[in-house]
């Protein structure tokens, strides 16, 4: 049985006054607990935020192999929400009058990266692909993270483990999805979640900023917004990895400090806090970082699965489309497959940002937001 040798429950702010909510804080306190005490579970932190209940609640728990406690301010690798932050990067391009949506990445990147990465029955579409495609993942390119191989190498999700002191550079992700990997449809005909596209976008923005991902990442959204304890994880601006990241499990195995972890990058190589996610989250969608006509343009939803749709690095998640006994709201944001998430609730104007640190509870990042907004409605009356 695991022994729980920390637990931080912090509430910054709670309106006391009222049963209601104060019933709701407990039952989400409860619902960490849950979470928290699984087996495979060994440090979760999750953030419930709202002006408009007066809610602002923080809980953390779990340990450090060394003894030491995750508090609220310590980092996460928060895996593919690190794609919204990406995507809004493409868009603040956009605003800037550097890029349009639809524009054909072959305008901005040399046939020297694009060649033969979409080979459709004999014929190269790969200057066909859209900017908006890549956003949105209809490229129809494959995910070179877990897609299968034509030739029975083990993907980079695989190698990531086999081979965890190997650092990844952006072009050798390229090359091995074009050497061992094949499309899925011509481009703009389906959907098909990839991480190849933001890599694409990651180096699209290098190329046209003039800057690293990094530095553009730095300069353009993390020192405007006061986001301190953000970075791209091993590309550090100062040499200065910062605070220590909780941490990360693949199952039973400790990931968080494997070099190979660069293979995600553009697409999730995001490392955060709560206060900092929640900060981020609130100013994208208060129009801090984007005007209300972009953001709107990055709301174009494709289906994706059964409650869930896809816009330009934002997903929206249906929870009645998911199961018909779930709160009719919607989640706006993004979660990673560590069992991170972020996201906005605009029906209660309510934010959600934490993490499971494990690869296991993916399912629960929206699955502890849907019980936590259920809960709410339940003690609220709305």
């Amino acid at each position: 049985m695991k022994i729980l040798l920390a637990l931080a429950l912090v509430p910054l702010m709670l309106n006391t006054g009222s049963t209601g909510q104060t019933k709701a804080y407990r039952k989400t306190e409860k619902l960490f607990r849950k979470e928290l005490n699984k087996k495979d579970v060994h440090n979760a932190l999750l953030l419930v935020s709202s002006d408009s209940f007066s809610t602002d609640w923080t809980f953390t728990g779990g340990n450090f192999r060394d003894g030491t406690p995750v508090l609220p301010e310590t980092p996460f690798y928060t895996a593919s929400i690190g794609k919204t932050f990406t995507a809004v990067a493409i868009a603040l391009l956009y605003q800037d009058g550097v890029l349009h949506f639809q524009d054909p990445i072959h305008k901005y990147l040399p046939d020297s990266l694009l060649k033969g990465l979409h080979v459709w029955e004999g014929t190269d579409h790969s200057r066909e692909i859209s900017i908006a495609q890549l956003l949105q993942h209809r490229s129809g390119l494959p995910d070179y993270f877990e897609d299968g191989t034509t030739d029975g190498t083990p993907n980079v999700l695989e190698q990531l483990i086999t081979d965890s002191a190997r650092f990844w550079e952006p072009t050798e992700l390229l090359d091995f999805t074009r050497k061992h990997q094949k499309p899925l449809f011509l481009p703009g005909q389906g959907y098909h979640y990839t991480d190849t596209e933001y890599l694409l976008l990651g180096l699209l923005i290098e190329r046209l900023s003039g800057k690293t991902l990094h530095e553009f990442f730095h300069t353009r959204i993390f020192q405007p917004l006061g986001l301190t304890d953000t970075r791209l994880h091993l590309h550090p601006i100062t040499g200065n990895e910062g605070k220590r990241m909780a941490e990360l499990y693949a199952g039973e195995t400790e990931v968080s400090g494997f070099t190979s972890l660069s293979a995600d990058w553009a697409g999730g190589g995001i490392v955060s806090t709560l206060g900092d996610l929640n900060r981020f989250i609130r100013a994208l969608f208060g129009g801090q970082l984007l005007d209300e006509k972009t953001l709107e343009l990055m709301q174009d939803w494709a289906p994706e699965t059964r409650g869930m749709y896809y816009g330009f690095g934002l997903r929206k998640v249906v929870l009645k489309e998911l199961f018909p006994t779930l709160p009719p709201y919607t989640l706006i944001g993004h979660m990673g497959s560590t069992g991170s998430f972020l996201f906005y609730c605009p029906e209660r104007n309510l934010y959600f940002a934490g993490t499971l640190n494990q690869t296991t509870a993916v399912r629960q990042s929206v699955a502890l937001p849907a019980k936590i907004l259920a809960v709410l409605r339940k003690y609220s009356g709305k």
